[in-house]
C-alpha cells in the first residue's frame, strides 16, 4: 500500500520528495537486490519509452536494464540525429506522438532546462526526468545517496564535499536538494568562482538550515569530509568556450589529495571523468564510485516498479 503514492507519479525532481518516500524507494531498491526474482518479469504488459535526446551511458544504459529485468516492452531512442527534432519538430509534439504509441511511460534526458517538466504538462503519462539541462538529474541523487546508505549505514551527520562545477553540474544539484532533508548535514563546494554553485542551490539550502561553505581550495577542504563528490568540468555547457580553456584541470583528485583526509573518505563521480580523478584511486578503498554507477539499475528498477505498479 506504502507505494501507491508512486503510482503514476512523475520523476521530476528530488525537491518533490519527502524522506518518507525515499526511504521508500531505498527500502525498495534494497529488496530489487535481494530478491531479483520477485521483480523479473512483473511489467510485461508496459511500454516504456526510452527519448534520450543528450548523450548517456550508464543512465540510458541502467534505466534499459531495469526495464527488461521487469519486463517491459521498450520504445528506444537515444540518438536526437534520427528524430524529427532535427527538421524542426518541438519536443510538444514528440511527446505527442511517443504518447500516442500506447506507452505507459516517457524517460526523458534533453540538454534543455525545465524540458521534463514541461514533457510532464503536456502529457498525462508519468516522466521520469533522466537529466535535464544543467539543472536537476533526480535519478541520479537518488542512487547516489543510496550508495552513500549503503557505505555508511546512513545518510545523516554526512561531511559531503562537492569539487568541480557546480555551476552547470546537474548532478550536484538534485544531490544537494535531497540531502536537505537528512539530519545534521554539512556541505562543501569547491571550484573556481565562474563554477560555484547557483544562488537557487544556496537559498534552497538556507531555508531549511543545512550548513554550507564555499571555497577555491581543494586540499584545505579534504579532512573532515565523509564523502567527496567529484565532478567534470563540462565543456559542452560553456557558452564562452575560452572559458572552458581558461579553468580546465583545475582540480585533479590523486591518491596524494586523499591521503590529507579520513581513512574512510569515500570519493563518488557520476562518471564519466576525463583529467579531474586519477586512475591510481581506482584500487583504494576510496573509490565508491563504480558501485555507485552499478546502484543505478536496482534504484531505476524500483522507480519503474513503483511508478508502473509492478
Amino acid at each position: 500500500m506504502a507505494g501507491q503514492g508512486f503510482l503514476n507519479r512523475d520523476i521530476l525532481s528530488t525537491k518533490d520528495f519527502s524522506r518518507a518516500e525515499l526511504d521508500l524507494i531505498f527500502n525498495t531498491a534494497k529488496d530489487v537486490e535481494e530478491n531479483p526474482g520477485r521483480y523479473r518479469n512483473t511489467l510485461t504488459d508496459k511500454r516504456v519509452a526510452l527519448l534520450f535526446l543528450e548523450p548517456s551511458t550508464r543512465t540510458y544504459g541502467s534505466f534499459e536494464a531495469s526495464a527488461v529485468n521487469l519486463g517491459c516492452k521498450i520504445l528506444s531512442n537515444r540518438n536526437p540525429a534520427v528524430t524529427s527534432i532535427t527538421k524542426g519538430e518541438t519536443l510538444h509534439d514528440t511527446i505527442k506522438m511517443i504518447e500516442s504509441y500506447d506507452t505507459d511511460c516517457i524517460i526523458l534526458r534533453d540538454r534543455r532546462m525545465g524540458s521534463s517538466r514541461f514533457a510532464a504538462e503536456v502529457t498525462d503519462l508519468p516522466v521520469i526526468n533522466g537529466g535535464s539541462g544543467s539543472r536537476e538529474h533526480p535519478t541520479q541523487a537518488m542512487l547516489d545517496l543510496y550508495t552513500i546508505l549503503k557505505e555508511r549505514g546512513e545518510i545523516d551527520r554526512v561531511s559531503m564535499g562537492f569539487v568541480g562545477d557546480l555551476r552547470y553540474g546537474r548532478t550536484c544539484s538534485s544531490l544537494s536538494y535531497a540531502l536537505a532533508g537528512f539530519d545534521d548535514v554539512e556541505i562543501s563546494f569547491i571550484a573556481p568562482p565562474i563554477l560555484q554553485v547557483r544562488r537557487e542551490v544556496e537559498i534552497y539550502l538556507e531555508q531549511r538550515g543545512v550548513s554550507y561553505t564555499k571555497s577555491t581550495e581543494l586540499r584545505g577542504a579534504i579532512p573532515g569530509l565523509d564523502v567527496l563528490y567529484v565532478t567534470r568540468i563540462q565543456k559542452e555547457r560553456f557558452p564562452d568556450p575560452t572559458d572552458y580553456e581558461r579553468i580546465k584541470g583545475s582540480y585533479v583528485v590523486d591518491n596524494s589529495v586523499l591521503a590529507l583526509g579520513e581513512e574512510g573518505l569515500g570519493v563518488m563521480h557520476p562518471l564519466p571523468r576525463v583529467d579531474e580523478l586519477s586512475p591510481e584511486v581506482d584500487s583504494t578503498g576510496h573509490a565508491w564510485y563504480f558501485s555507485q554507477a552499478a546502484n543505478g539499475v536496482p534504484v531505476r528498477t524500483a522507480l519503474l516498479s513503483l511508478v508502473l505498479g509492478g
